[in-house]
């Protein structure tokens, strides 16, 4: 309801300036084509003052005929605005898209131009990944976004600091992780630290790789086709853990009031011997060129792991070593912007900037997209950044895990995906228990196939 509440304010909102992503020709008064952006990105992110110099001012400079009228938001704020932007009609022409999951409604409505055609145009196949350009990996099945990378959901950081105080070593199973709890918490240490306000945190960061390892490769798909349930044991016993990892400690419940802001910051001023989030945070531990400070110095990086959560030994896991993946998010263009126009020439060129071989080095360099969906980028290329310790570690975190499987939002819509998230906290809080919560997402699931 709350949320909902939110979109409805969100869309009163822009249907008052009701022009402002207004479909047709728009020329500027100074005979540029203006193009509507819309950006996700926050002042408060370290390596933000960067961006706009990195990034946006040099297309402007190389592309003086084109006027890029953007607008910055963040998290929640951003994902709420697109909803009502969608709801209004009134989507800019190029915006921030996820492959599936937060931008759902953008792919399954076909509010995004299908780009398929303008990549084969431009031979864009001969330097991106196959998989990059796979319109199966985007939820509605059609290229509906251009990806910056690979993203690993599931980042296991380790604070060699904090354990070395404690006399302890890297946990390589549950079972140990469990057994340094009393050892860490004497040290007034916590075991993980993790910014479980944000519901969605949860799931695409710890439970999706933990589900894989439970329920096994391609188990979402046996869930699409009608071949298992949420409800099914293996499924159960992936919510269980989860319980099990509150009840033992490993995890606080206090976590569940972390915003996703403060988690950082928690881990690198040493409150915990571990911190899991996804391969993406790793450039707000590093050095902010604008200021030439950093949460975690280049120093103390070396005292700092990265890898995936550790085996889980108990009954019911069918592997380990595995991690959740999904195609990165990436940039997509508005289905209204009309075929052929100026327009769409100008936001192509925008997106190709955006996605291009530039951007995604210095994507790289910052560390919020560590795998690069570009296949021309080398490793002499990746030698010229110079690159933090933190930056190499997370570059080098494809080898520690032997299998990819699914991110849930990535696999889902959201009528799914929502209430487990929510049942997620609850099970963190005590007020579901995780059949209750395996229950609720079979009967979301239910009755979204039925709209199918």
């Amino acid at each position: 309801m709350k949320k909902s509440l939110i979109v409805m304010i969100s869309i009163l909102m822009i249907l008052i300036p009701a022009l402002t992503f207004a479909t047709g020709s728009r020329q500027s008064s100074s005979g540029q084509t203006e193009v509507k952006v819309l950006n996700y990105w926050s002042l408060t992110n370290p390596n933000s003052t960067e961006e706009p110099i990195r990034v946006w001012q040099p297309f402007e400079r190389a592309n003086p005929d084109i006027k890029i009228v953007k607008e910055d938001e963040f998290n929640e704020p951003f994902h709420y605005k697109v909803e009502a932007y969608a709801a209004a009609g009134q989507l800019p022409d190029v915006m921030y898209v996820w492959p599936s999951g937060r931008s759902t409604t953008l792919h399954t409505q076909r509010l995004l131009k299908d780009l398929s055609s303008l990549v084969r145009r431009d031979n864009l196949a001969s330097v991106y990944t196959s998989v990059a350009l796979d319109p199966s990996q985007q939820v509605a099945g059609y290229l509906g976004m251009l990806p910056r990378g690979m993203t690993a959901t599931n980042a296991f950081f380790i604070n060699m600091e904090v354990l070395r105080d404690c006399g302890l070593q890297p946990a390589k199973t549950y079972s140990e992780l469990k057994a340094q709890v009393p050892i860490l918490r004497a040290k007034g240490y916590d075991t993980i630290i993790m910014a479980n306000e944000d519901t969605w945190v949860m799931q695409s960061c710890l439970f999706s790789a933990v589900a894989g390892r439970f329920c096994g490769e391609g188990w979402e798909q046996k869930i699409l086709s009608g071949q298992a349930k949420f409800t099914d044991p293996d499924f159960v016993a992936a919510l269980n853990f989860i319980k099990t990892m509150y009840d033992d400690g490993v995890l606080l419940r206090s976590t569940i009031a972390t915003s996703y802001g403060d988690g950082i910051g928690l881990f690198a001023t040493n409150k915990g011997a571990y911190y899991i989030d996804g391969d993406w945070r790793v450039g707000d531990f590093c050095t902010d060129p604008s200021t030439g400070q950093a949460l975690i110095s280049p120093a103390r990086q070396r005292n700092f792991q990265i890898t995936v959560f550790p085996d889980i030994d108990l009954p019911g896991v069918k592997f380990n070593r595995s991690n959740s993946v999904v195609l990165a998010t990436g940039w997509g263009m508005s289905a209204a912007v009309p075929a052929g126009s100026a327009r769409e020439e100008a936001a192509w060129k925008l997106i190709k900037w955006l996605v291009g071989k530039e951007v995604q080095l210095y994507n790289i360099s910052t560390g919020i997209a560590p795998t690069p969906s570009r296949s021309d980028i080398t490793d002499a290329d990746i030698a010229t950044l110079n690159l933090e310790p933190l930056k190499v570690a997370v570059g080098n975190l494809g080898k520690e895990y032997d299998r990819a499987t699914v991110v849930i939002d990535g696999a889902f819509e959201g009528p799914v995906y929502t209430p487990l998230n929510d049942g997620l906290q609850a099970i963190g809080m005590g007020t579901q228990t995780p059949q209750q919560v395996a229950n609720i997402t079979q009967a979301a699931f239910d009755a979204w196939k039925a709209t199918q």
